[in-house]
Parts: structure tokens; C-alpha cells; sequence
């Protein structure tokens, strides 16, 4: 029977992985379908609030999974709570050298002060958040199934 660790563990990844997965997939395409300035308005706003949880949320993730694999290293599935651990130092290590820097570009871009390449910086963004949302579902999904 899983312990309080593990399911608090579960469900706050769980959770992220869905906020992310709806920003790739949901949010930015109904952002990027909206007519005129008003999608990269909007993406700079989601830059700003999200910029500022998302951190908090990917480190208590990786140290909850960090506390379940120490607490647990003598059980069965292990070392499918350290793989995990191990992806989502990843998906941070990918947030800061690549996720990052962009994000703090944009959330200051207005229609007045955007570069050119705005839109080309945009998609670089989308393509690295899709590559980490893979590998956050990929330790959630380990995380699941070490509870069993």
C-alpha cells in the first residue's frame, strides 16, 4: 500500500504534468489561433504568472521524488522513483538552459518592443516545452508505476 509520501509525490507531478501538457497542446494553440497582437499578449502574461509557480513546482517535484527514493531504498521499485528523480532534474537542468532564457525575453514583449524574430523565438520555446513535457510524463509515468 502506497505511503502519504508517495501519493503526494504522484499527485503533485501529476498535476504539473497536466498544467504542462495543456500549455503545449491547449493553451499556446488557442493563444497562436487569436487574431492579431492578442496571442503573443497573451503568451507574455502566461510567461509572467506561470514563470513565476513553475520553478517552486519543478523543485518540489524532484524533492519529493528525491525524499520518496531515499526513504524507500530497500523496496521494490526504487529504482523507478530514482529514474524519475533523475528525469526531473533533466526537466529543470532543460528549464534553465533553455526554457528559461527565452520565457524571460518574452514576458517583457510587447507589440512595441518585440524583436523581429519573435515568433521564431516562440516556436524554439514550444518545440524545448514539448521535448520537457515528454520527459516529465515519461517520470510520472515511472513514478505510477512504482506505486504498484
Amino acid at each position: 500500500m502506497p505511503n502519504a509520501l508517495q501519493v503526494i509525490t504522484t499527485v503533485v507531478v501529476g498535476v504539473m504534468v497536466g498544467v504542462e501538457f495543456s500549455v503545449a497542446f491547449v493553451i499556446n494553440r488557442i493563444l497562436n489561433a487569436l487574431p492579431g497582437d492578442s496571442g503573443q499578449l497573451g503568451r507574455a502574461h502566461g510567461g509572467r504568472m506561470l514563470g513565476a509557480v513553475m520553478p517552486i513546482w519543478y523543485i518540489t517535484s524532484l524533492v519529493l521524488a528525491a525524499a520518496w527514493a531515499i526513504t524507500g531504498w530497500h523496496h521494490p521499485g526504487t529504482g523507478l522513483v530514482v529514474t524519475a528523480a533523475g528525469l526531473l532534474i533533466l526537466s529543470v537542468i532543460m528549464s534553465i538552459l533553455l526554457l528559461v532564457p527565452i520565457n524571460n525575453r518574452s514576458k517583457t514583449w510587447t507589440p512595441e518592443n518585440r524583436p523581429a524574430d519573435w515568433k521564431e523565438q516562440m516556436n524554439r520555446w514550444d518545440r524545448y516545452h514539448h521535448i520537457r513535457v515528454a520527459v516529465i510524463i515519461a517520470a510520472f509515468t515511472l513514478l505510477v508505476t512504482a506505486l504498484t
